[in-house]
């Protein structure tokens, strides 16, 4: 080994230059904006043919909240792959569609029980239970849930190298 490869074993990559750091948070910001995008989509889609499903013409599952919202949230969950497939993740996007909407729907299924969580743990074991008190936990689960989403996202759904076109 000569001085210089004796340096190289010790020394740290170059720092990106600042113009490169600003494109890469200018790029996530983006990618973070289209992302929390779908996800309103998605939460109107599950609202909406929720309610409509029960209260709308016909009241086709008005005795029947738990299969509307099961209907709801399946049509949401589908709006949300593909709006995150083809718009805020599509240079990730791998060639194996069945596979990504599977994880991708466990990992909303699992997202979902955090609002639960936090909702039981704020009103059973702190005895929080005002309307605000019952909301506040509810939010504050859905937001963790919303980060959650995003990372079980980027790192078990979305995994295709960007740059890579997909075959449709």
């Amino acid at each position: 080994m000569n001085e210089t490869d004796e340096a190289d074993l010790g020394a740290r990559p170059p720092a990106p230059p600042a113009a490169a750091t600003w494109v890469v948070a200018r790029a996530r910001a983006l990618e973070i904006a289209r992302f929390l995008s779908v996800g309103g989509v998605a939460f109107v889609v599950d609202l909406g043919l929720f309610n409509l499903l029960r209260f709308g013409p016909g009241h086709v599952l008005e005795a029947k909240p738990i299969t509307a919202k099961v209907i709801s949230v399946a049509a949401a969950t589908l709006v949300s792959w593909l709006g995150n497939r083809h718009w805020t993740f599509a240079a990730q996007a791998t060639p194996q569609r069945g596979r990504e909407l599977f994880v991708f729907a466990v990992i909303n299924v699992a997202c979902a029980v955090i609002p639960i969580l936090t909702l039981a743990f704020s009103h059973y074991t702190l005895d929080l239970t005002s309307q605000t008190e019952d909301n506040v936990s509810t939010v504050l689960g859905i937001a963790i849930g919303t980060v959650l989403r995003y990372v079980g996202y980027k790192k078990w759904v979305f995994t295709g190298r960007p740059g890579r076109t997909l075959a449709h």
